[in-house]
C-alpha cells in the first residue's frame, strides 16, 4: 500500500493483508483530496468523492396500514405507531403513500399474490405463473445498478436474507418457490439466491485465500484481525487522528460481529443432537445451521451489521435484504405473538389479530432502526454513511388481509449524498407505479434508464 507522507491520496483499494487474509478498509480522509472530503453534492451527479449506496429491505405480508400511514402530509406529520421506533430518524426518512405494484396483481392469473408480490417488487414485471423450471419475471432494480456499477466493487451486489428458501416446487397457488423467496433477479429467468448464514457472509466479505490458514482460523477460533494486525499498525502510524480513530472503530466492529457469530455457532453446537438423534431432530426442525442465531432479532441485526460493513468498506454499492420470505408464517414468540405471521395477516378485521400484526410490523421497524443507527454512526468525509445512502424499506403487499398491491407500505431513508430531501410524508396519486420510485433512485445512483418495468416516469418531489 502507498503510505509515503507526500505520495498523494491513499489508494481507495488499499486493503489489509496477512497470511492470506484480506480486510477491505472503510473510506478514510486520506483517500481523497481535502477539497472533496466534505463535499455534499446537491444534484444527482457527482464526479468524485465517496460513492452513494442503495439497499432494499423487504418485509412480507404487508402491514397494518392504519398504524403505518401518517395522517398529515409534508414535514409536520406525526410518526404513526408502527414507525415509532424510527422516530429518531424522522428527518432522515421519506414515508411514501399511494405507490402501487400493478404487476403483483392477478391481471388474469388468479391466486398467488404472495409469490407475485416478491417477484414483481423490484422488477415491475408480471411473473409467469408456473411451478416448473420455466420461471420468468424481469431484471430487478438492484441488478440494473449492479450491471452498471458492479465492476467498481468486489461484489457487484449482495443478496441477504433471514429465511432459507428453495428455488423449485409450488409455494403459492401454482407459482414456483423461486418467486416467493427472491426479490433480486439478474435477468428474467435467474433469481439470485440470498445468503442467510452470518458466518458464510462474513467469510465472503473478509476471506482467507489460503486454505490452510483458513482452516486454522476456524479451528482455533482466531479473529480475522489477528492476521492483519501488523499491516493495520503500519497503516495506523501514517494516518491522521480522525482516520486512525475511524480505523480503530471499524476494526472493533469487525471483532464484535465476529464474536457474536462465534457465540451463535457455539450455541448451535449445544443445541445439536447426538448423531443417533439427528434424524429425529431434523424432522422436528429443532436445529439451526452454521452461525445462524436462534434469536430472530439477533439474526436480523447480525446480517444488518454485515450489510453496513460491506457498504462502509465499498465492497458493494447495492444490496437486497429479505427479513423473511413472502408469505412467511414465522411465529414471533419473543414479542408475545405465538401465531404465524401469514395466518395473522388474514385477520378478517378481527381487532386482536390486527394488534398482533401491528406488533410484528413494529418489531420489523425496530430492526430497521438498528440498521439506520449503525449507518448514521459510520462517518466518512464529513458526513454519515446514512447521508451517503438510500435505504428502501417496504413490502409488495399493502394489507395482508386484502392481498392488495396498491397503497403499499414504502419508506426511503437516507439522503443519497444530498440528492434526497427527507423528513416528509408524501402522498402520490392512486396507482402511481412503484417502479417510478426505483427509476428516480437509479438516477441518483448515476444509472440512467428511460424505463424500468412498468414505470411511467421518474417519481417527482423527492429532492
Amino acid at each position: 500500500m502507498n503510505l509515503e507522507p507526500n505520495a498523494g491520496p491513499l489508494p481507495r483499494r488499499t486493503i489489509l493483508r496477512g497470511l492470506g487474509t484480506i480486510v477491505a478498509l472503510p473510506f478514510l480522509e486520506a483517500m481523497f483530496p481535502s477539497t472533496l472530503v466534505a463535499a455534499t453534492p446537491k444534484t444527482p451527479k457527482s464526479p468524485k468523492g465517496p460513492p452513494r449506496r442503495l439497499a432494499f429491505i423487504y418485509v412480507p405480508n404487508g402491514a397494518h396500514m392504519p398504524s403505518w400511514t401518517p395522517q398529515a402530509v409534508g414535514g409536520n406529520f406525526t410518526v404513526p405507531s408502527i414507525l415509532k421506533p424510527l422516530a429518531p430518524f424522522k428527518d432522515d426518512m421519506l414515508v411514501l403513500s399511494g405507490l402501487t405494484q400493478d404487476k403483483a396483481r392477478a391481471n388474469g392469473d388468479g391466486a398467488g399474490d404472495h409469490a407475485r408480490a416478491a417477484a414483481a417488487f423490484l422488477t415491475g414485471r408480471q411473473p409467469l405463473k408456473t411451478r416448473g423450471a420455466n420461471i420468468r419475471a424481469g431484471v430487478s432494480a438492484d441488478q440494473v445498478v449492479a450491471q452498471e456499477l458492479g465492476h467498481l466493487t468486489t461484489f457487484p451486489s449482495l443478496e441477504l436474507g433471514c429465511e432459507r428458501g428453495g428455488q423449485t416446487g409450488d409455494c403459492d397457488s401454482g407459482y414456483s418457490c423461486a418467486y416467493s423467496n427472491n426479490i433480486a433477479w439478474r435477468n428474467e429467468s435467474m433469481p439470485l439466491a440470498k445468503e442467510v448464514d452470518p458466518r458464510l457472509l462474513f467469510e465472503r466479505l473478509f476471506p482467507n485465500i489460503t486454505t490452510r490458514e483458513g482452516q486454522k482460523r476456524s479451528k482455533y477460533r482466531k479473529s480475522v484481525l489477528d492476521y492483519v494486525l501488523e499491516d493495520a499498525s503500519r497503516l495506523g502510524a501514517k494516518l491522521g487522528a480522525s482516520d486512525k480513530r475511524k480505523l480503530d472503530e471499524y476494526m472493533v466492529s469487525i471483532r464484535e460481529i465476529e464474536g457474536r457469530i462465534q457465540k451463535a455457532e457455539a450455541d448451535a453446537k449445544k443445541r445439536s443432537p447426538s448423531s443417533a438423534q439427528s434424524k429425529d431432530a431434523a424432522k422436528l426442525g429443532s436445529s439451526l445451521p452454521g452461525g445462524v442465531p436462534q434469536d430472530y432479532g439477533e439474526h436480523i441485526r447480525l446480517m444488518g451489521d454485515l450489510l453496513v460493513l460491506a457498504l462502509q468498506a465499498d465492497l458493494t454499492r447495492v444490496a437486497t435484504f429479505m427479513l423473511a420470505n413472502e408469505g412467511s408464517n414465522r411465529s414471533y414468540r419473543d414479542i408475545g405473538v405465538p401465531e404465524g405471521h401469514h395466518d395473522l395477516s388474514h385477520h378478517g378485521n378481527e381487532k386482536a389479530k390486527q394488534e398482533k400484526v401491528e406488533r410484528i410490523n413494529t418489531f420489523h421497524a425496530e430492526q430497521l432502526a438498528y440498521i439506520l443507527k449503525k449507518l448514521r454512526a459510520a462517518r466518512e468525509g464529513g458526513a454519515s454513511l446514512l447521508d451517503r445512502s438510500i435505504i428502501v424499506y417496504g413490502s409488495g403487499i399493502g394489507d395482508g388481509n386484502r392481498h392488495n398491491h396498491d397503497e403499499l407500505p414504502i419508506l426511503v431513508a437516507g439522503k443519497g449524498g444530498g440528492t434526497l430531501r427527507p423528513g416528509r410524508h408524501i402522498r402520490y396519486p392512486k396507482n402511481t407505479p412503484l417502479n417510478n420510485l426505483f427509476l428516480a433512485l437509479l438516477a441518483r445512483m448515476e444509472v440512467s434508464r428511460e424505463a424500468l418495468g412498468d414505470s411511467t416516469g421518474m417519481l417527482p418531489d423527492l429532492s
